[in-house]
């Protein structure tokens, strides 16, 4: 009689911890796990335009975006366009170790899903807004192989471009300096691209359950991904960097990835980022900047550069990160398994000195490091794996309407 009635104070515990009636596959979270847990949503964000693109939000700015990322004409040789390397198969990314345009890259391409919610830009954030980081592919030599007059020009010869800009913009491109157009070129880009939302996931179904105490929900999330989840924050402390909804900090972290990518030449990440956003005429601190009080450039006028940021990479976000290999700034890592092992074996003697030291040696078991891939494999949206806000692809298609004279 004393054993069952033990057996029972622990199950009403066991369910006053977890909010609501507990399941045999729900494990027991702390107070402060349940909080880490909950801080990773709810998703998605609310979506607010960007202050400094006024097209921000536009469905029409949408759909000329669209066109013009689509376009291969915006390249030297009239076959490279933003879709080569980000292309919707492969969630807006390309697959490959490193991206191919003109010519090889030395960076992964990454995912564009959810870019709107970035703060910075490019693996080193070496622009300040979507827009401006929009037109830096086009003028590289390896990527797109143009001068920023191309834009200006296509803008203006091609009937159905042209009537789309002068309706979305209100002026005709003919007879507007190229820096000008091109800008325009890039607010209707990032338009488009802001329209690319990832889809809730499993784990935000466990999240919200255990939110509103719903024990039921939340016991049909995989038990190896739960396990997963309270290593992840909990012994890895990963949520450090990957917190919040996106599941990243938005920052720049040194996680102990060689910067050497050839015999005598490195690549040195936020080091050439910050120094590339200071120098770019785009930047939230220039006259192309539609926030008349530039409180959009805040971060760009305080940012600064420091030793420790050779070698630094944007944190990326995790949202749909099992469908996203391969991994890291150089594609170095092949599969998510060989991620985990990375930082469960990481060699900190490669890390900064003069850095956070926020990273450690995990030293997880094999089991462990399953269990936190059983996570990762969780935040991965239903196919396709985004939608699209605004739904610019009708409108795209759809012969343009010239604006009323």
């Amino acid at each position: 009689m004393n054993r069952a009635c033990a057996a029972v104070s622990v199950l009403v515990a066991f369910a006053i911890a977890l909010g609501g009636q507990a399941r045999a596959a729900l494990l027991s979270f702390t107070d402060a796990e349940r909080h880490a847990v909950l801080a990773h949503g709810p998703w998605p964000p609310p979506l607010e335009p960007d202050p400094s693109n006024r097209v921000s939000g536009n469905r029409d700015a949408a759909a000329l975006g669209q066109r013009l990322f689509f376009d291969g004409r915006l390249s030297a040789t009239g076959r490279v366009a933003c879709v080569s390397c980000h292309a919707p198969p492969t969630l807006f990314a390309d697959g490959r170790k490193t991206s191919v345009g003109l010519a090889a890259v030395d960076r992964n391409a990454p995912s564009l899903v959810d870019i709107r919610f970035a703060r910075w830009f490019g693996r080193d954030g070496g622009s300040d807004s979507l827009w401006a980081h929009s037109l830096r592919p086009l003028t590289d030599p390896r990527e797109h192989g143009i001068e920023l007059e191309r834009v200006a020009q296509l803008l203006d010869s091609d009937a159905e471009l042209a009537c789309r800009y002068e309706k979305v913009f209100g002026r005709k491109a003919r007879g507007l300096a190229a820096d000008v157009v091109a800008a325009d070129a890039g607010k209707a880009m990032a338009a488009f691209q802001e329209t690319l939302v990832s889809i809730a996931t499993r784990f935000d179904q466990f999240r919200d359950a255990l939110e509103r105490g719903d024990a039921e929900t939340a016991g049909r999330y995989p038990e190896a991904a739960q396990r997963g989840l309270k290593i992840f924050v909990g012994k890895g402390r990963c949520n450090v960097c990957h917190g919040g909804p996106l599941f990243s900090n938005r920052e720049f972290a040194d996680v102990g990835i060689p910067f050497f990518i050839g015999p005598g030449k490195v690549d040195p990440g936020r080091h050439a980022g910050v120094a590339r956003v200071r120098q770019d005429p785009f930047n939230q601190l220039g006259r192309h900047n539609d926030d008349p009080v530039r409180a959009t450039g805040t971060a760009t006028r305080h940012v600064d550069l420091q030793p420790k940021n050779f070698g630094e990479w944007k944190v990326p976000p995790l949202r749909n990160v099992a469908a996203t290999a391969p991994y890291m700034h150089d594609g170095s890592l092949p599969t998510l398994a060989a991620v985990v092992r990375h930082y469960s074996n990481l060699d900190e003697d490669r890390l900064h000195a003069d850095g956070e030291r926020i990273l450690r040696r995990l030293d997880l078991t094999d089991d462990e490091a399953a269990d936190v891939v059983a996570f990762l494999e969780s935040l991965t949206s239903p196919a396709p794996g985004f939608r699209v806000d605004l739904l610019p692809t009708p409108l795209a298609r759809a012969p343009c309407v010239p604006p009323a004279q």
